[in-house]
């Protein structure tokens, strides 16, 4: 499998005011973005700045106002395998088991004979074997993300896109659950961009950290993590870059939102 580029130029979105049908808010404005093949970046911001905004967008759940994405220079036109997105909920179907969770997409693209052969595969790469005929309620929260994880990898995306994948989870469970979408990108190298709250979390795995204002959101800064990988949350560079980034966050939530018609 080869990870693609992804761009965004000029994206802007906004929705109707719910106490006002007529007047529209604008959540993203002039957001213009470009990933590597391979990159995972991180997307941080203040709470309603347009984030999860921003992955349905490039998962084609929705569409922008003004602007253009493309993943390899193609538009994105609607959703597709090519682009996976994992939720916070892992969002499992309680009544498949493990195995035929996974199974799920390839079922519903109507490929599944052809490729049955790769869901033990993708259960062995997230340490699911043993659990293949367990339903979701036998799962603890990291387990079953990482049956969510192994459903969206295995359609092979281009780009993999994480929405606070891992913030249901305990501390503890939530670093080993770093390492493990580590391991699998390291594995495959596939474009993953991330959404998350967590400060030392963006530190810990990102190539680059791009900061958005307070809504709309526009992108404050580009912060490369030039870390050297496996990371020391303890280290001095790692704890300047967390003061740093933790002000920009103060100032940039603390800017007004602004509501356009």
């Amino acid at each position: 499998m080869v990870a693609s580029s992804l761009q965004l130029r000029d994206v802007g979105k906004s929705f109707p005011a719910p106490d006002q049908p007529l007047t529209y808010r604008t959540v993203l404005e002039t957001i213009s973005i470009s990933l590597e093949a391979g990159e995972l970046v991180s997307l941080v911001g203040p709470s309603g700045c347009g984030k999860s905004t921003l992955l349905r967008l490039i998962a084609g759940l929705d569409f922008p106002d003004s602007g253009e994405l493309l993943v390899d220079e193609e538009p994105i036109s609607g959703p597709s395998a090519e682009r996976g997105l994992v939720f916070q909920d892992p969002n499992l179907f309680p009544w498949l088991t493990v195995r035929r969770n996974i199974e799920a997409g390839l079922a519903a693209r109507g490929v599944l004979q052809q490729k049955r052969s790769e869901v033990k595969e993708f259960m062995r790469l997230v340490g699911l074997e043993a659990f293949a005929d367990a339903y979701p309620h036998h799962l603890s929260g990291g387990m079953a993300q990482r049956v969510a994880l192994a459903r969206a990898l295995i359609n092979h995306p281009k780009v993999l896109l994480l929405d606070e994948p891992l913030g249901a989870l305990d501390a503890f469970t939530r670093m080993r659950m770093q390492d493990e979408v580590l391991r699998l990108w390291q594995n495959r190298r596939t474009t993953m961009l991330l959404v998350t709250h967590d400060i030392d979390e963006a530190i810990y795995m990102s190539d680059r950290i791009i900061i958005l204002t307070q809504r709309p959101g526009t992108i404050e800064q580009i912060i490369p993590i030039a870390l050297d990988r496996p990371r020391d949350r303890s280290s001095s560079d790692f704890l300047s870059l967390r003061s740093e980034i933790l002000e920009l966050l103060h100032f940039a939530g603390n800017r007004s939102s602004q509501v356009t018609a």
